[in-house]
């Protein structure tokens, strides 16, 4: 199992702090110090079904040149692109399980799908 967390990010803690309490083994990527590349995303991006503008965090100060970049097939590149350029755009904790289930485990019940 593999988590993409901020380690600033209350969210991320739980996390991390629930899979310590079941016992559950896991990698942690520190995605801030090393951003996924494109690729990456795209995996990321196909496993979860959804597109870069819903994985976005909109009120970081770094989503301010997206406003109007149109949430279109043409523009992915450029979703895409700012991502791996600002991680800190990208939502979080991303829990991704040996199995290739993906969830942003923001709320408890995206998270219970990896706790025993």
């Amino acid at each position: 199992m593999e988590i993409w967390i901020n380690p600033a990010c209350s969210k991320c803690r739980a996390a991390t702090e629930a899979f310590d309490e079941a016992g559950i083994p896991y990698t942690v990527r520190r995605y801030l110090d090393d951003p996924p590349t494109a690729e990456e995303l795209e995996a990321v991006l196909t496993r979860l079904n959804l597109e870069p503008w819903d994985l976005i965090r909109p009120n970081e100060p770094e989503a301010e040149p997206l406003r109007t970049v149109p949430r279109d097939a043409a523009h992915r590149p450029t979703w895409i692109e700012a991502m791996t350029t600002h991680p800190i755009l990208i939502q979080r904790p991303i829990i991704t399980a040996d199995d290739n289930t993906t969830a942003v485990a923001r709320d408890p019940e995206s998270l219970a799908k990896f706790l025993p």
